[in-house]
């Protein structure tokens, strides 16, 4: 269900829609992270540098203070949200069309994902940041703004608990990245974009060579690969719940609704084919 909701979600931080309302509030549209940061961090209020990293978790601290909290001086969290559902809706119509906007079939699959997204506040948020905070917002009143809507607070449910995952597993942020390239999920040079500098990625290697996680050329070993396993294994497991409150037959119902909607995002050619969560390759 990831693998389906995740592009839907993704495409607010690459469409050109998406650039033009970020550019309207006052943002740097040159590069695409002035707006990632206040689309995803926005519902949080105004967070600092050190709570935007802590819920980030895989970013750079230093990256993340070139960003935040400048974006609460560009805009307020209120204003961005609101440009953040305008440019969902001028994607959305962009990239699935206005027919399939309106399609009754659609309206179908945001009420079932939004019963999977509400089912995430009744079984607990605690120690879930971003979902808690996406799932106290208000309800869009469109299905396709709905859909989205769910999308990413079943992402951000599924984000939050894969970071409990990798402390489990003794992974720090960097270390993350750096075992999440060893076993191909993309390359190294796709990390770059999380802004650790190359003796911080070096020094992670390094650690992570220690524990027997990779062998002295960077390559995964058995064990390392087994603990990327684990990881992927404790996120799906944290992730369950919502899914298991849909039931089998709503999440099935969905995951074939969901089919036009996510072929339409990944032929849109705006999600870069290799990237740092491995959609398609984990």
């Amino acid at each position: 269900m990831w693998h389906l909701l995740e592009p839907l979600h993704a495409l607010v931080y690459y469409a050109p829609e998406a650039f033009d309302e970020a550019a309207a509030l006052g943002y740097d549209t040159s590069e695409r992270w002035p707006a990632y940061f206040a689309w995803r961090a926005a519902p949080l209020g105004t967070p600092g540098a050190a709570t935007t990293t802590s819920a980030f978790y895989s970013f750079s601290p230093a990256m993340v203070a070139r960003y935040v909290p400048a974006a609460w001086e560009t805009a307020a969290p209120s204003d961005v949200l609101a440009a953040r559902l305008r440019a969902v809706d001028r994607t959305y119509r962009a990239v699935l069309g206005d027919d399939a906007v309106e399609d009754p079939a659609l309206a179908e699959a945001a009420a079932l994902a939004r019963r999977a997204a509400g089912a995430v506040v009744p079984l607990g948020l605690a120690g879930r940041p971003l979902a808690a905070a996406n799932a106290d917002l208000p309800w869009p009143e469109a299905p396709h703004l709905v859909l989205w809507q769910a999308a990413t607070v079943l992402r951000e449910h599924r984000g939050d608990g894969h970071l409990a995952a990798l402390q489990a597993a003794g992974l720090d942020p960097v270390e993350a990245l750096v075992s999440f390239a060893a076993i191909g999920a993309a390359p190294e040079p796709v990390f770059e974009s999380r802004g650790w500098s190359a003796a911080e990625w070096s020094a992670a290697r390094e650690r992570l060579a220690a524990r027997g996680l990779l062998d002295p050329s960077g390559g995964v070993t058995e064990a390392g690969r087994a603990l990327r396993a684990e990881v992927e294994r404790r996120t799906d497991e944290l992730a369950a719940a919502p899914w298991a409150a849909l039931g089998p037959d709503g999440t099935a119902r969905l995951a074939d609704l969901l089919g036009g909607p996510w072929l339409a995002a990944i032929g849109s050619g705006l999600l870069p084919s290799e990237n740092t969560l491995g959609i398609g390759k984990v």
